[in-house]
């Protein structure tokens, strides 16, 4: 999913996302907990506050950032898959 994402210019020039729009949502970055380069790709894992956890990868060459991972804390995986199993 692509999102617009604000970000703050450090002083080493690495944009750090501050914020983030979400359908007609925006919402604030709480914290960054881990970045990581790929080799076309930045990749920014944060908890927002709505409380979700996210990873954003951000695409050098499009410009674009998109949302590749959201989680809910407390939620557990469904060990049966989405339909479940018997």
């Amino acid at each position: 999913m692509k999102i617009r994402v604000v970000c703050y210019e450090g002083y080493r020039a690495e944009e750090t996302p501050r914020s983030f729009t979400l359908g007609d949502r925006c919402l604030e970055v709480s914290s960054v907990l881990d970045r990581w380069r790929g080799q076309d790709h930045e990749y920014v894992k944060l908890t927002a506050s709505d409380a979700n956890l996210y990873i954003l990868r951000y695409d050098r060459n499009a410009d674009e950032w998109e949302i590749i991972l959201m989680e809910t804390p407390g939620r557990l995986p469904d060990p049966g898959g989405v339909h479940g199993r018997s």
